[in-house]
């Protein structure tokens, strides 16, 4: 399956692909908008790590098997069999935000107004998420390894 991977040794830190993230899930699309009148505004579903002049973004993994799945008490995080994407449903959601505590990756955000959370898509209905999309130095690709 298709993952999103990040190249550190390209990622300037510039944090465009968060941006991207956030304007993707808003309900205005709007970059203006979403940042300056949506209330509560979208969480980022990436983030961009940074230790001095390395910086890189993380993404979810959409792992073979995944703990976040597992430790779903509600049944709202669940693996596409055919896809391999981890899906979450946040309707069934209960917000014990067990997936944020096991999560390896540290990617699965609390969106603490909602009591939900809130983890990678990849963009769902896009043929190209819009963080690797709107990374200006190609520092996030998205590709079967």
């Amino acid at each position: 399956m298709k993952r999103v991977y990040a190249k550190e040794d390209v990622c300037i830190g510039c944090r465009l692909c968060e941006i991207a993230c956030v304007v993707e899930h808003s309900e205005s699309k709007n970059a203006i908008r979403t940042y300056k009148t949506e209330v509560p505004r979208p969480v980022a579903r990436n983030v961009v790590e940074e230790r001095g002049p390395l910086t890189f973004s993380v993404n979810c993994r959409h792992c073979d098997e995944p703990l976040c799945v597992a430790v779903c008490i509600a049944g709202a995080m669940v693996k596409d069999e055919e896809s391999g994407v981890v899906r979450h449903n946040e309707e069934k959601c209960v917000g014990c935000w067990s997936c944020v505590m096991i999560c390896p990756y540290g990617v699965i955000k609390m969106k603490p107004a909602a009591k939900k959370v809130s983890k990678c898509d990849l963009c769902n209905g896009r043929t190209m998420p819009a963080c690797v999309q709107a990374c200006p130095n190609r520092a996030i690709v998205y590709e079967e390894r």
